[in-house]
């Protein structure tokens, strides 16, 4: 469904989403008493009643958080000053507080335990930027991500998106007054998404964290084959070879880090694998696996920038060996293993 304009999804979506908050939270006993008659009907531990309620949180923090940014739009002089460097960081920090309160959460709801193994970006390079690299699979991996660089790490991230997260009033709203890129993935406008995330990675200070998802998408096995064969339409036998070898992880894209590495040559690289969500490839894998009473780790590595390669077809196998890398760690990591 193509996504509507901006006016529209103000003037609709965003009002909609408070309205229904409300109606939800003023006829949450009747709600709540349904899900708790439907639990024990349904295999798991009260499963319907955790779910109702992780889905009723998110519905009312999203609607809080349009309160809070429309505050911040009036305060700024009506968007006036809302890019000036005060409320940027007024935009960030009410990120991060709605994002620590979104996980404690689902800490508490979905016994969701969350552990980052690695490198701490702000001890490996101090006082640089960063341009970090992640795979992408599973509901809610970027969510993790964002929460970790903010308010752990204390990093202003700039993140490039599919702009298909816009349906989200809130992501929408927030993310689009700060630097970032909503971008739609299709191969005739390739250039031109290019040239974007050149330009977003451009002027980098010390606390920001570039973000993006270079495989373009959630993991599947499907997608993966579609990746595979792309590679070979476009004559690129010996990289398809490489993706085939690469089981967990989608073959990756290289120009939007190339434009990334061009407009930040100061930058360190981070690359980041997650597992834990990997079994959650569908609605009914969704279903099936939440409430998770699970543990998502997070490994980082760090690259300081003397040791990142400067050709472009040594920066692309340079991915490719990382990607490796990291497959081979979702591997070695999956299911709690290790």
């Amino acid at each position: 469904m193509p996504l509507p304009p901006r006016w529209l999804r103000r003037l609709l979506l965003a009002p909609g989403v408070v309205l229904l908050a409300v109606t939800v939270v003023t006829t949450l006993p009747v709600w709540a008493l349904l899900a708790a008659a439907a639990s024990p009907l349904v295999p798991g531990r009260l499963r319907p009643l955790r779910l109702f309620w992780i889905g009723c949180v998110y519905l009312v923090w999203d609607a809080l958080a349009l309160l809070a940014l429309f505050v911040l739009w009036v305060a700024s002089g009506f968007g006036w000053r809302s890019r000036s460097p005060a409320f940027q960081r007024a935009h960030y920090l009410l990120a991060g507080w709605f994002l620590r309160v979104l996980f404690w959460q689902a800490r508490w709801t979905l016994r969701l335990r969350i552990d980052v193994v690695g490198t701490d970006p702000d001890t490996a390079l101090p006082g640089r930027p960063e341009l970090v690299l992640c795979r992408h699979a599973g509901p809610g991996d970027s969510f993790i991500l964002i929460h970790g660089l903010v308010n752990w790490f204390k990093r202003e991230p700039r993140i490039v998106l599919k702009d298909s997260l816009q349906w989200d009033p809130a992501i929408d709203v927030l993310l689009n007054r700060l630097p970032n890129r909503f971008i739609a993935p299709t191969p005739e406008r390739g250039e031109e998404t290019v040239r974007q995330v050149g330009h977003l990675a451009t002027g980098l200070d010390d606390n920001d964290a570039f973000v993006i998802f270079p495989e373009g998408g959630n993991f599947t096995p499907k997608r993966r084959l579609r990746a595979i064969a792309r590679l070979r339409s476009l004559g690129l036998e010996r990289m398809a070879l490489r993706a085939e070898r690469m089981r967990h992880v989608l073959a990756p894209q290289p120009g939007g880090m190339l434009a990334a590495l061009d407009a930040a040559p100061d930058a360190g690289v981070i690359f980041v694998a997650h597992t834990g969500l990997d079994r959650m490839l569908t609605v009914a894998d969704v279903w099936r696996e939440l409430p998770m009473d699970k543990r998502i780790v997070m490994r980082f590595w760090s690259v300081p920038p003397e040791e990142v390669p400067t050709g472009r077809q040594e920066r692309i196998d340079w991915l490719y060996d990382w990607w490796a890398k990291i497959d081979a760690w979702i591997a070695a990591n999956r299911d709690g293993a290790a």
